[in-house]
């Protein structure tokens, strides 16, 4: 049955290395060679600290400006922008459509879209964004690709950054990577410059609300924020004068981990408090604080201090924070690239990515060094493998142009993806996370959705999850009101299928249960089996151990016992926990060989009919508390009668000669008897 220096350089850089491998999708490793290596590029001019670094230096934008008709207002409504990005039609229907998906309110979703296509149609570009997104999902409007495309193509052009997202996303997928590229250029240029005045840090990415086909209870219980139990433990030992305590709340409310939104004003108390007590991780975060300006006001000399005072206490990584401050002669007497140089060398000897990071700016712009790209493109591969976005950025560019690199457009369009993805856009998904919490799932399926058409595989298969577990309480939207079964499972499908294309071995062979099983579709092997081998590529049991079945069975693929045993031979290689079903897998192989036609075959081939109807009997019969009970008590009056007739054989036994004569009970017999009244 079916189970539910150089030479060659070598540097593996884990694209996707923050995805979990048992449910996630697998992780992409770049392998770097000479070939990949572009030797043009290099020269002896030295540059200047203005170039260092082209992000961060001017006047920072808000997040209105750089994520123009955000979603924000509508979730934190304090805010204290004064940009009027957006039209306030447009602000009234998309508040209608968060409302109607909450209520359930299929009358006021209608409402919600005629408003919006009414601002479209007056040109509002973020109007046409929505409408956009409603016309390819299929809501309250026929489900339309060149509708919903006419329309994130208009607003576009007129500056909306999530339907930037989308059109990208959809270039993308048709290997259109020339347009693909320029755009994801574009957008993860907007997500770098966003990450020093974001309050979600770059670091956090979207949480799975699933764990294959159940909920991931252990990532949310960590996403709660201040209201998780743990934390406020810990905030208790903090008021108690508990350094680590400090430190680590200080770290929470710094990158905005666990659920809580990113505070500087709040991780400038925590650390500062923790100093006091003597905790020295804490000088070197004081120290980005104030070179950042992050929280409080930008003092460069005290930030050295911190910085200078951290190092001292064995803080390898303020190296890199003080050879920051010497390359653009920020509280010292004055630019020293000699000096810079030799803290980025100490915070690389003791592998930070951030040191890795700058060194590499430092030969790619040939600043106090000979220009050499190739070490440059050394470094920034370290610094991405350890997950620093800016690395991923450099590269991505390199990629685009060649420089340093040899041109490769769908590398670059990958790594720029990467980090467009941690654009203030992605706020949608602790929104998303916030209102699933709350246990608001309409609206945390509006926001998934959202993200899931601009490309977000954790969006994709968060969104095709609730829709799946939830089934009508999803409060999913349809063409004419709420979604009917047939919608749902086709917008499910549709979500795990881009999923899967992502590497999402998991939606994968959840495509591949929905056409062998015929849930939401129709019945097809030849589908199931396509969907299990683009799992298998990804090399997951399960679909190894189905396609071995299909083989074996002839179902949607040659009927060939050598194939099945290979591909079951695989998943147990794949998985020592297949163990089981492919030794029974492999037993039925054998019976199949040996005893073709027999009426032994023909009840192997009848389980899987049975199967479901026992498993069934047994849930609605047998685990019903009173059956279970009477079954309990039926089973044991047939062992009792069976040993009590067991006793009357053997406890006399005729003698062979022709004598009455009791012969001595057996020793086992005996320990039985002696469980029992007579």
């Amino acid at each position: 049955m079916r189970i539910s220096g150089y030479g060659i350089v070598i540097l593996s850089v884990i694209v996707f290395y923050y995805l979990d491998r048992s449910v996630h999708a697998r992780p992409v490793v770049l392998v770097l060679s000479n070939d990949d290596l572009n030797s043009g590029g290099d020269d002896p001019g030295v540059g200047d600290s203005s170039d260092f670094d082209e992000f961060g230096e001017s006047e920072p934008k808000s997040e209105e400006e750089l994520d123009p008709g955000s979603w924000r207002r509508m979730f934190e409504p304090d805010d204290d922008s004064t940009v009027e990005a957006a039209s306030p039609q447009y602000y009234s229907g998309l508040h209608k459509i968060l409302s109607a998906a909450s209520e359930g309110n299929d009358r006021l979703m209608e409402e919600a879209v005629d408003e919006i296509e009414a601002a479209s149609s007056s040109g509002d570009p973020h109007s046409q964004s929505l409408m956009g997104f409603v016309y390819g999902t299929g809501m309250m409007r026929e489900k339309s690709k060149s509708k919903s495309f006419l329309h994130h193509n208009f607003a576009a052009e007129g500056g909306n950054m999530q339907s930037k997202m989308t059109l990208a996303f959809t270039y993308l997928r048709q290997d259109m990577h020339d347009k693909a590229v320029k755009l994801y250029a574009e957008l993860a240029e907007t997500a770098v410059n966003s990450f020093l005045i974001s309050k979600d840090s770059p670091v956090v990415e979207p949480t799975r609300i699933h764990s294959g086909t159940e909920e991931n209870k252990g990532a949310l219980r960590k996403s709660r924020g201040e209201e998780d139990e743990d934390f406020q433990i810990l905030e208790y030992q903090a008021q108690k004068g508990n350094a680590a305590a400090m430190y680590k709340i200080g770290l929470f409310y710094y990158f905005g981990l666990r659920g809580l939104r990113r505070d500087h004003t709040k991780a400038l108390h925590w650390f500062s408090k923790a100093v006091e007590k003597g905790e020295p991780r804490s000088m070197e975060l004081l120290g980005e604080i104030y070179a950042r300006g992050a929280g409080v006001e930008r003092n460069y000399t005290k930030a050295l201090e911190w910085l200078t005072l951290a190092a001292k206490e064995g803080l390898y990584s303020a190296f890199n924070g003080i050879g920051y401050l010497y390359v653009k002669g920020y509280g010292v007497e004055k630019k020293n690239y000699t000096k810079a140089k030799e803290y980025f060398e100490k915070a690389v000897d003791n592998e930070d990515p951030s040191g890795h990071y700058n060194l590499g700016v430092l030969y790619l712009k040939g600043i106090g060094v000979k220009r050499d790209v190739r070490q440059a493109t050394k470094y920034f591969f370290v610094a991405a493998n350890a997950g620093q976005p800016k690395a991923f950025y450099q590269l991505a560019k390199m990629f685009h142009t060649g420089v340093g690199l040899k041109k490769n457009l769908e590398m670059a369009t990958s790594f720029y993806k990467l980090v467009a993805e941690r654009g203030p856009w992605s706020s949608l998904s602790r929104w998303a996370l916030e209102a699933y919490l709350k246990g608001d799932v309409g609206k945390a399926l509006i926001l998934y959705s959202r993200m899931a058409e601009m490309g977000y595989e954790v969006a994709q298969s968060n969104a095709a999850w609730i829709l799946d577990k939830y089934g009508e309480r999803s409060m999913c939207m349809g063409v004419s009101g709420f979604c009917t079964d047939k919608e749902r499972h086709e917008r499910a499908h549709s979500l795990w299928w881009r999923a899967s294309e992502q590497g999402n071995e998991h939606a994968a062979l959840l495509i591949g249960d929905a056409y062998y099983y015929g849930r939401g579709t129709e019945r097809d092997y030849v589908r199931a089996a396509e969907a299990y081998m683009h799992a298998k590529s990804q090399s997951n049991a399960q679909a190894m151990f189905n396609l071995g079945y299909m083989h074996e069975h002839g179902q949607g693929l040659p009927f060939d016992l050598h194939l099945a045993k290979r591909y079951y031979d695989q998943a147990l290689q794949s998985d020592a926990a297949a163990k089981l079903p492919v030794t029974l897998a492999l037993a039925s192989l054998w019976l199949r060989r040996n005893y073709a036609d027999t009426f032994l075959v023909r009840v192997v081939d009848s389980l899987p009919e049975v199967y479901p109807k026992v498993e069934a009997w047994i849930e609605n019969v047998v685990f019903d508390e009173g059956n279970a009970t009477i079954l309990t008590l039926f089973v044991c009056l047939i062992t009792i009668l069976y040993l009590r007739e067991r006793q009357r054989r053997q406890v006399v036994v005729p003698d062979p000669v022709g004598g009455d004569v009791a012969q001595p009970l057996d020793a086992e017999v005996a320990q039985h008897l002696a469980a029992f009244p007579r």
